[in-house]
Parts: C-alpha cells; sequence; structure tokens
C-alpha cells in the first residue's frame, strides 16, 4: 500500500535551510519514508549541529564537493526505496504531498519520473513548475509551464510532460537500474533534464501530478546570478545540445551558439562591465572544446 521513498537532500553550508525543510518532512502523512542528508564538503557549515536535531535522518559526508548530482547519487548508493524523491534543501514541503506523486507512479509503472506543482515560496502563490515544454536542439533551451503565473486553477491538470524539475522529483527505482544515475559531469545545471531526456529514450514516462505541490527558496545556494551559475549554465547548455541532440541538431545548435549567443552574451556583459560574468561565460565554452 505504501511502498518505500528515499527522501534525499543535498546540504552546502546552509543548515538552517536545510533543518527547515527536515522540519516540514516531520509533518508529512506518507507513512513510509527513509530520509538522508548530504553534506557536500560544506567549507563553513555543515550538518553536525543537525545530527543530534533529527535523529531520524541518515547523514551522509562527502570529503569532496560533488556538485548536484554526485551529492544526491552518494544517497542513492545507500537508500533502500522503490522510489527516491530528491528534493532541494530550499524547499519546503506540505503533510499531505507525497501521496499523490507516489500513486501515480504506482498506477503507471511505464512512469519513470513525475515532479509535483511547484510554488514560489516568498511570492503569494505564484508558480515556478506547473510542467516544462520540450527543450529547443537549436537553443539548447525550454520553459516552464506556468511559470511565474498565478495559481488559479488553470495549472490543476496532471498529464504527461517534457521535462521534470530538478527542485522536486521522484523517481522510480526501475530508472535507476536502467538508465543509470544523473551523471555528475554536469556538477550544477541540466543534470536532471538529461537524465530524463536518457530515461525517456529507454521508454519511460514522465509526469506533472497537479494534486502534490511544495514551496520553493530558489537559488538559495548559488544565487539569483552568479559568476558560478554563467558558467555552469554556460557549459550544459552547450554538452547537453551534444548528448541529446540528433547530428543535425547537434550542428545547427552548435552554429547558433557560435553565432549568435555567444556574441550576444559577449557584447551584453561587455557593456555591463560585467568581467566575471564575462570570463566565465567563455570558460563555459572552452571546456566543450577541451572535453
Amino acid at each position: 500500500m505504501h511502498p518505500l521513498v528515499s527522501i534525499i537532500t543535498v546540504n552546502y553550508d546552509q543548515p538552517q535551510v536545510t533543518a527547515e525543510l527536515l522540519r516540514s518532512l516531520r509533518q508529512i502523512t506518507y507513512p513510509n519514508v527513509e530520509v538522508w542528508v548530504v553534506d557536500n564538503a560544506s567549507p563553513r557549515q555543515g550538518v553536525d549541529e543537525l545530527i543530534p536535531l533529527f535523529p531520524e535522518v541518515r547523514f551522509l559526508k562527502s570529503t569532496t564537493n560533488l556538485g548536484f548530482a554526485g551529492g544526491n547519487n552518494l544517497a542513492v548508493h545507500q537508500a533502500r526505496g522503490k522510489y527516491l524523491l530528491f528534493l532541494n534543501n530550499d524547499t519546503e514541503v506540505p503533510p499531505g504531498f507525497l501521496e499523490p506523486l507516489v500513486e501515480r507512479m504506482e498506477a503507471d509503472p511505464r512512469i519513470g519520473m513525475v515532479s509535483p506543482k511547484i510554488k514560489y515560496y516568498y511570492e503569494d502563490n505564484l508558480i515556478q513548475y506547473a510542467g516544462s515544454t520540450e527543450i529547443n536542439p537549436l537553443t539548447g533551451r525550454g520553459h516552464f509551464i506556468g511559470h511565474r503565473q498565478k495559481d488559479d486553477g488553470s495549472f490543476s491538470r496532471s498529464g504527461q510532460t517534457a521535462y521534470i524539475h530538478g527542485a522536486a522529483m521522484l523517481v522510480s527505482r526501475a530508472v535507476i537500474e536502467k538508465t543509470g544515475l544523473m551523471d555528475d559531469t554536469y556538477f550544477l545545471y541540466y543534470e536532471e533534464l538529461d537524465w530524463c531526456a536518457r530515461a525517456r529514450r529507454d521508454g519511460f514516462g514522465v509526469w506533472y501530478v497537479a494534486e502534490s505541490e511544495i514551496l520553493h527558496k530558489e537559488s538559495v545556494s548559488t544565487g539569483k546570478q552568479s559568476a558560478l551559475k554563467v558558467y555552469y549554465q554556460t557549459r550544459n547548455r552547450i554538452l547537453f545540445i551534444r548528448r541529446n541532440s540528433r547530428s543535425w541538431q547537434r550542428l545547427a545548435g552548435l552554429a547558433f551558439f557560435s553565432c549568435i549567443a555567444t556574441p550576444k552574451n559577449t557584447l551584453t556583459y561587455l557593456l555591463k562591465k560585467r568581467w566575471d560574468y564575462l570570463l566565465a561565460f567563455w570558460r563555459g565554452i572552452t571546456w566543450n572544446l577541451t572535453h
């Protein structure tokens, strides 16, 4: 009736934020879970202070920063659940959020990944995610359905979608066994999209479950914009195109990036005198030339 769900989150220098998530998880009504927290080699604030406060939680400490994918994968190797729920540590959940996600997966074993409706924590009833479009192979970009729109009932129908959202994704053990883990080459950004694309190629369905919702504090770790974010989004946008497009699409996408995106972004950062962003952008490009 209630298969075991392994809930996994990653902490990086944010024990107070992680504690807020763990306190919300204590209130959930789903009766069969295990909770894992991976500390991703936090340089200043690890999880030591949380261990006595949350005795029901299993804590793992990485000796190096493994990134989003690698940190989550560390717990996957030990997790026992039929389903694995990956939650960003800057999310909070209502008590009944998990049942609709599990029910959707249990109803159809061909479904491999689902995400709930995600709303912004600091905004009034504003949606971040209610499903996703396909990623354009030319630009390497897609968009979240309902993004920055009021939750007025227009996004209350569950259904198949192109991609899950990395802030909250329930994944079946079958995906782990057939498709494998998230690719830690990405380190940060696009890794869950790549994972989803691979799972779809392996025949798994992907769903948006409107009956479940969570709140997301958004980019607490890396900031709304930062040189780190520019670097990894640039690097991994190109990497995603390289890995998940057909040959002609790949050539078109790389041509678009070279002839349009690169000069546009370079000029933008020059005009704004954001030398740190400019350097990060070009580092992201050159990484793909050397790997």
